[in-house]
């Protein structure tokens, strides 16, 4: 699923994450529309963030699993107030911390999408939305929505 348009108001610098380095892959499969938990090849134990080495084993064996982009509210947060002079139309927004129970409910941190005055239930499922940023160096960012 798409977003069609981007979340963020004009004039906020692009949050453009880095083509190269340990997400390199990760970023790659958003833009296919695909989001990838970083797994080690040893233990099969899922870690979020990307790291050189296992959390659980130690072991420097790692690789990328797909997982379906399905996931439930943990926890979030309301920001009332602009960080940056761009966002100053753009408050209230609402982070959340995803959970993704088929990746050893490892969690992501990211924007809900709907009202930004929406009750936001912990518990709740949510799904992946893609946002493609296109442009000279083009990225897709991963937002959630209720699903």
């Amino acid at each position: 699923m798409t977003t069609g348009t981007h979340y963020l108001p004009p004039g906020l610098p692009a949050p453009a994450p880095s083509p190269e380095g340990l997400g390199a892959e990760f970023w790659d499969a958003t833009r296919r529309h695909e989001l990838l938990v970083q797994r080690c090849n040893a233990c099969r134990t899922f870690q979020w963030g990307p790291e050189f080495i296992c959390h659980h084993c130690l072991s420097f064996d790692m690789g990328w699993h797909r997982v379906s982009g399905r996931g439930r509210i943990y926890s979030w947060e309301r920001p009332w107030y602009p960080v940056h002079p761009a966002l100053r139309e753009g408050v209230p927004y609402i982070v959340v911390l995803v959970e993704l129970p088929e990746a050893g409910n490892v969690r992501m941190v990211g924007n809900l999408l709907g009202d930004p005055k929406q009750d936001v239930p912990i518990g709740a499922e949510v799904e992946a939305v893609f946002e493609d940023h296109d442009g000279p160096e083009p990225y897709t960012l991963v937002q959630w929505r209720l699903a």
